[in-house]
């Protein structure tokens, strides 16, 4: 059974989790930039699939970042969607 802390960091873990996931987003690929082998690289286009699901994105966008692994589309749709983050819909809003 947990304390009822212990339920309100969970809570706010799963409150926040798209923040944090466009936050691992980017530290990917910052780490995706400065990969040396090509083991290193896939290891972190697994990890990108992984937070990409997370968020929920749409599966042709996650297709297509998957198949070009292209770390400019990829930092180009974090851009978008970091913005969409900062300024959602009016009809978005909780």
């Amino acid at each position: 059974m947990r304390t009822k802390y212990q339920n309100s960091v969970i809570s706010a873990y799963y409150d926040n989790l798209d923040t944090i996931m466009l936050g691992k987003l980017s530290e990917l690929v910052t780490e995706l930039y400065l990969a040396e082998t090509k083991k290193k690289s896939e290891q972190l286009w697994q990890r990108v699939h992984k937070a990409m699901l997370k968020l929920k994105i749409k599966p042709a966008i996650i297709e297509h970042i998957m198949t070009k692994h292209s770390v400019e589309i990829l930092a180009k749709n974090l851009q978008d969607w970091l913005a969409v983050k900062k300024n959602p819909a009016p009809n978005r809003r909780k």
